[in-house]
């Protein structure tokens, strides 16, 4: 027998860090893949300069939920 009560739908907060540090690999693997990054030292500043990206928009958004 299905319930006739409606729950309200629960949702959760974005993870910001999580979702810009696997956007940041992605595109990476995929320039690797392409050949369009070859240098190694090329591929570790951009991935050092992604991961702090995304670790300071996931700080902004803390501090703006207020948590």
């Amino acid at each position: 027998m299905p319930r006739d009560v409606e729950r309200p739908r629960r949702l959760h907060r974005t993870d910001w860090m999580a979702l810009l540090s696997g956007v940041l690999f992605v595109v990476l693997g995929i320039l690797v893949v392409t050949r369009a990054i070859t240098d190694p030292l090329v591929l570790v500043g951009v991935m050092v300069l992604g991961l702090a990206f995304a670790g300071l928009v996931a700080i902004v958004a803390r501090v703006v939920r207020g948590k």
